[in-house]
């Protein structure tokens, strides 16, 4: 009996990937399966009573609702990436001086990274969160300056890229998956396409 080989099957479709991010866009080329990147801009501010756990997976729908509807063969992806403190939501910082407050925070203790992902075909929605528990060694305020003054953190949630110089000094252990503290968590969403579109 011939296996149907799951890469051959999902090569037949072409991921959509709506983010802007840099980051995101190497991590979705990786899995290799085509893709092509076509970027929505929402307003990102979330109604108060939805708790911070679940604001991930509420951006990541909205952003699906502002990108073109993916015809036959397509899967759109869209996602939203959250750093949370305490249940305390640390966005990406406005300035120098607020980039170095939450690195402050970090120090010496864990924070969890929630991604939420919105995958959608022509007929079909798959949604899910995934968690992954990051600790930072304690830093001097000098180092932090120093991450902050060589690097760009205002575009990353917590204000730190763990794929830069930061996340090669400061993390020292992490609980989960190290792609979604980067902003696309790779393994399970490798298995939700699985689900989504081989089925």
């Amino acid at each position: 009996m011939h296996m149907m080989n799951p890469m051959e099957e999902l090569r037949k479709w072409t991921l959509v990937l709506g983010s802007a991010s840099p980051r995101r866009q190497e991590l979705i080329k990786g899995l290799g399966i085509p893709v092509r990147i076509s970027p929505s801009d929402i307003d990102e501010t979330v109604p108060e009573l939805i708790p911070p756990e679940l604001q991930p997976e509420y951006l990541a729908i909205r952003k699906g609702d502002a990108c073109t509807k993916p015809v036959e063969w397509e899967c759109l992806i869209t996602s939203d990436t959250s750093v949370l403190l305490n249940g305390e939501i640390l966005n990406k910082p406005a300035d120098e001086s607020e980039a170095l407050a939450m690195l402050k925070k970090l120090s010496g203790r864990y924070h969890d990274v929630y991604t939420g992902v919105c995958l959608r075909t022509s007929t079909e929605q798959r949604v899910f969160t995934e968690v992954s528990r990051v600790h930072f060694k304690e830093m001097s305020d000098a180092e932090y300056r120093y991450y902050v003054s060589k690097y760009n953190p205002y575009d990353k949630a917590g204000s730190y890229g763990i794929q830069e110089w930061i996340g090669y000094v400061a993390v020292d252990r992490i609980e989960g998956c190290f792609f979604n503290v980067m902003g696309l968590p790779l393994s399970k969403l490798y298995s939700e396409l699985k689900i989504l579109l081989l089925n």
